[in-house]
């Protein structure tokens, strides 16, 4: 039972966040709708090279840009002669704790100790706290990882279990709790009374440390193939990670490289609901943060989140839970890698969109991430079977979240489906007006906002003016 007062832990959140992180946001805030994105990630004052300078003293970035030769002929069974791209994949694994996390989480820490805090906190089920952890113990740090854990009955999924365990072993504090916004009350709680440093993963420090990953990736291809990567596919959750790697791409001159996101489909379950919790079998990587996170930003735990997905993304598709763990299967079988289901996501989606390129091209998965015990897909599909999800095959587009999980026959039948950008940004545009009204007490007017914001709001949408015009229309 939490032994703190709720409404007073909330009246102070903005007090409490900002002593824990250091920023004052309220320096990059314009007038009306807008703050100045780029100011806020300026802040930091770290360049690129010192960036990269902290990772590699941390064992974190350099990581093998690796091509999949078997899985690529596979694709070009399926494909129009001629037609079938090179995938390669970005092997994030080989980072200290198994994932591209950690880039985030050396910056994270670099800073928490800079400044002189004694412990760090982040809240993350995922491997974003495994990394904070190592990197933590590895600079003498504490640390305590907040998880949203288990359900009302006490069942916890296998892989936030592991992920668990893997930050208990690099010595750090973990508080598990059930699915609600308990989570935010105890984290914020944590912070206030001990002091730690907040280890956001939506800090400017969380995703210049990404930046590194797409500079990496463009340097990587230069040097071995002659040119820039024609796509290169994310798998998006909060943002932080298209938003970093797009950013060092285009630090690194490859400007022209289609951004491409990937989420499960995780549609009709809803994340915040305990029905619903434990009939996901992923964890991260879905729609259920994708979404929410891409038309609405700022539901971070800082004030202005700097990862900003809908500025950069060109193309977002979804992908089945079966398809993924089809694909899961096939690396291994195919490649000898055996890599867990974050980095797959953006992998089935590339196995299916390789198959309407040219051969000559390439397309690049950003990220993989190790695999174990409970990130494995078979104790997730045991544990999704447990809560009466049933395992069928089948047509993977006639699977329902929650109640079975198709995998495709062949790899002919992998599903994946595009999301129009355009109701994205339709969805933001109505947040903000709302907002906009509520504040201003009279209708959202374009013609009534001055040019930052409009500025704010193109670069936000990544469009044009006479694009913001029509969509504006549009809504009323």
């Amino acid at each position: 039972m939490m032994s703190f007062n709720v409404d007073d832990i909330l009246n102070r959140k903005n007090e409490i966040i900002y002593k824990s992180v250091g920023i004052d946001y309220n320096m990059f805030e314009n007038k009306g709708i807008g703050f100045d994105y780029e100011k806020l990630m300026d802040y930091s004052g770290f360049t690129l090279e010192q960036v990269k300078e902290i990772q590699n003293n941390s064992m974190v970035g350099n990581t093998p840009l690796l091509e999949l030769k078997n899985l690529t002929t596979y694709a070009r069974k399926f494909s129009k002669p001629g037609f079938g791209a090179r995938i390669f994949v970005k092997d994030e694994a080989s980072n200290l704790s198994g994932s591209f996390k950690a880039r985030r989480a050396a910056m994270s820490i670099y800073q928490a100790k800079k400044l002189g805090y004694k412990g760090v906190i982040a809240a993350t089920s995922g491997n974003y706290g495994a990394a904070i952890a190592a990197l933590a113990a590895k600079n003498g740090l504490k640390c305590i990882i907040v998880q949203e854990c288990f359900d009302s009955n006490n069942k916890a999924q296998p892989e936030i279990l592991e992920k668990a365990r893997a930050c208990e072993a690099f010595g750090a504090e973990v508080v598990q709790l059930s699915v609600g916004p308990e989570l935010f009350y105890m984290f914020l709680h944590l912070l206030d009374t001990t002091g730690y440093f907040n280890a956001s993963l939506y800090s400017p420090y969380g995703i210049m440390g990404i930046e590194t990953l797409g500079v990496e990736i463009a340097q990587q291809c230069q040097e071995r193939i002659g040119k820039y990567p024609e796509v290169v596919i994310c798998t998006n959750a909060g943002g932080g990670n298209l938003t970093g790697t797009a950013r060092g791409l285009i630090k690194a001159g490859a400007v022209n490289t289609e951004i491409i996101a990937a989420s499960v489909n995780l549609e009709g379950l809803h994340m915040a609901s305990d029905n619903d919790f434990n009939k996901k079998s992923f964890t991260t990587g879905h729609t259920g943060f994708g979404v929410p996170f891409t038309v609405f930003p700022d539901r971070s735990d800082v004030p202005r989140s700097a990862a900003r997905p809908l500025r950069y993304m060109d193309k977002y598709f979804t992908v089945n839970q079966g398809s993924v763990f089809f694909i899961t299967e096939a690396l291994a079988i195919l490649e000898g890698l055996e890599r867990g289901p974050a980095g797959n996501t953006s992998l089935a989606v590339a196995f299916k969109l390789a198959q309407t390129m040219k051969q000559d091209e390439v397309i690049i998965v950003q990220e993989t991430e190790y695999t174990g015990a409970g990130k494995h897909h078979q104790p997730q599909l045991s544990f999704a079977k447990k809560n009466g999800v049933e395992l069928l095959f089948g047509k993977p587009n006639e699977e329902i979240p929650g109640k079975n999980i198709i995998f495709p026959s062949s790899a002919m039948d992998i599903s994946i489906k595009e999301i129009e950008l355009k109701q994205l940004r339709k969805s933001y545009v109505k947040r903000i007006m709302k907002d906009y009204e509520k504040e201003n007490k009279k209708p959202f007017n374009l013609k009534d906002l001055v040019e930052d914001e409009v500025r704010f709001l193109l670069d936000e949408l990544n469009i044009n003016k006479s694009e913001l015009d029509k969509l504006t229309k549009e809504i009323d």
